[in-house]
């Protein structure tokens, strides 16, 4: 595509020359897994969110259900988490041997509607996943009164929101734990798959790095069974380095996202996402707009070199991988809507004015 959706070469151009020597100290030194590399990402990373603890994972999924099982839920449990996400949020609970509950979201941010979730919440309900779609922090508030009252945990999506504010706070700071994804195309990417739990509660950090170690405190002791899921020395180098850029990256993605408002605002037929409001900072992972007719805009669009995407064309329920819930067409309605009309524009931290305009001329 001549207009990238995300531009990873730019990023990694930016970071290649700090990157290099200390890859080289990693490749000398044959400390492939854990180490001093990855204990200086998880602490960078752990006071740039605002907890007390971050522990590095293999990837995203994982990160969601290592902070799943940490926080209590086991198989036959129920996890409350919207239609409206990447299946992998669904995934990390069916794993575990829980069942995924899904709920609408509401119509103008797609994020989880809290009136949905307090309905769905039964006696096995153990956990309410909210997921920061698209940048945008989910309504925590009134979550947190939901869950706390009802003795559920709390445990957030951040895998898309990394930098996020919701009324000043971060996201990864509202449940009792969040988990992130670093794959490459996040705000904050990997050279891979990586991800880690958030957390300020010590025991349950302890629970994660034990879990994602083969359940061992120590070496060849085991007291649970765990698998194997750890954040290794190279993404681990590569995430310092982009850590280090994320708020001026965020700041570029936001002023990129007010360009893009400012050349649809008199384009007929366009839904421009929701704004900030005025203590909130979405980190502008997508630019997501709605259209009529999306399937033959976006062909359009990568006719012409343009390479917009769709997140996500299908709901968790009308996947076949989640038929046997036993949804149908018609029980989320807002979300089925919503997968037929929304389209992700190009949006990162290196893309051009002239780009921008090109994209809205198409």
């Amino acid at each position: 595509m001549t207009i990238p959706l995300v531009d990873l070469a730019a990023q990694s151009a930016e970071i290649v020359d700090e990157v290099l020597p200390v890859l080289e100290r990693v490749l000398r030194t044959a400390s492939f897994v854990g180490g001093e590399p990855v204990r200086e990402f998880e602490a960078g990373f752990a006071a740039y969110t605002g907890v007390s603890h971050c522990v590095g994972v293999g990837n995203g999924t994982d990160a969601l259900e290592l902070a799943l099982r940490a926080a209590g839920v086991t198989a036959g449990d129920e996890v409350i988490l919207p239609a409206n996400t990447f299946i992998a949020t669904a995934e990390a609970v069916s794993r575990i041997g829980a069942s995924p509950v899904l709920v609408d979201v509401d119509p103008d941010r797609l994020l989880i509607d809290p009136l949905l979730v307090d309905k769905a919440i039964t006696a096995r309900t153990r956990a309410v996943v909210p997921v920061h779609l698209f940048g945008q922090v989910a309504p925590m508030e009134p979550l947190a009164d939901l869950t706390g009252a009802a003795g559920i945990a709390l445990v957030e999506d951040a895998a898309q929101a990394q930098g996020a504010r919701r009324a000043g706070r971060t996201a990864g700071t509202f449940g009792v734990a969040a988990a992130t994804s670093f794959y490459p195309g996040k705000n904050l990417g990997a050279a891979g798959d990586a991800g880690a739990v958030l957390t300020d509660d010590e025991e349950l950090a302890t629970r994660v790095r034990v879990l994602a170690d083969h359940g061992s405190p120590r070496k060849y002791v085991h007291d649970v069974v765990g698998f194997n899921s750890r954040l290794d020395a190279v993404q681990a180098v590569v995430l310092t380095a982009k850590l280090r850029r994320l708020e001026g990256w965020n700041r570029a993605r936001r002023a990129a996202a007010l360009r893009y408002a400012e050349l649809l605002a008199e384009l007929p037929g366009v839904r421009l996402p929701v704004p900030d409001g005025p203590q909130d900072e979405s980190a502008w992972h997508l630019f997501v707009v709605r259209v009529p007719d999306r399937d033959r805009v976006l062909a359009r669009l990568h006719e012409a070199g343009v390479g917009a995407g769709v997140h996500y064309p299908t709901p968790i329920h009308l996947t076949g991988a989640y038929a046997h819930l036993g949804h149908g067409p018609g029980d989320f309605p807002v979300a089925e809507e919503a997968a037929g009309q929304i389209l992700s524009l190009p949006l990162h931290a290196h893309l051009g004015e002239a780009d921008q305009e090109m994209v809205v001329e198409v």
